[in-house]
């Protein structure tokens, strides 16, 4: 396992009626439930065992860090306090040296292949962000020199605004890397085209071995 390379998986305590609530308002509170738990899993244990990383589950809330509920893969620490923004720059600042990748839960498709390019882009750059359709990131790492600096004050987050707003906290003179946008999975109509897109690769690899 590399020690100088974190990630840092955001989960949430998965239960029922406070996580997924959007998705929720759409496909009820118990398939966001499932869809919750079954994702985080698969993300989790996708993402864990790779060693080219430490992988850190970054826990909330705090007081559910010892439960049995979380999968397995990674060390738990708890998120804290806070808006996502101070939650997020709290591993940054306090995990050891080396450079950190934050990611959530919510992408399916995520693989260890999205976050070993961001690693790679850590080596040539001080940020790398997963931009989103919807104006946010589904992945934010910080390269070991710029780990000190809170990047995340006054965003707003959970709006079509928080890119943009975490980019105009960045120095002038920082080099930043984007990867390939990817969609998170937050209310019915991402959920559906999810859906459609994990059809459409089962179909292609059953033509594969055909």
């Amino acid at each position: 396992m590399s020690a100088d390379r974190h990630l840092v998986i955001f989960v949430k305590a998965p239960r029922l009626g406070r996580v997924k609530r959007r998705l929720a308002a759409d496909i009820g509170a118990v398939a966001a439930l499932m869809f919750y738990r079954r994702t985080a899993g698969k993300v989790v244990r996708r993402l864990s065992r790779d060693t080219r990383w430490r992988t850190w589950l970054a826990v909330t809330p705090d007081s559910a860090i010892q439960g049995g509920s979380w999968p397995a893969g990674g060390t738990r620490i708890p998120q804290g306090v806070g808006d996502l923004g101070q939650r997020m720059f709290r591993p940054m600042r306090r995990l050891p040296p080396g450079p950190v990748v934050i990611v959530g839960t919510d992408i399916p498709e995520l693989d260890s292949r999205h976050i070993a390019a961001a690693f790679a882009a850590l080596g040539r750059h001080d940020a790398v962000f997963g931009p989103a359709p919807d104006g946010g990131y589904w992945l934010v790492g910080l390269a070991r020199r710029a780990r000190r600096r809170d990047v995340f004050r006054q965003v707003r987050w959970s709006t079509r605004h928080a890119l943009a707003d975490t980019l105009a906290n960045l120095p002038s003179t920082w080099s930043v890397k984007f990867l390939t946008p990817l969609e998170d999975v937050d209310d019915g109509v991402s959920f559906l085209r999810w859906r459609q897109r994990a059809r459409e690769a089962a179909a292609l690899a059953r033509g594969a071995m055909a």
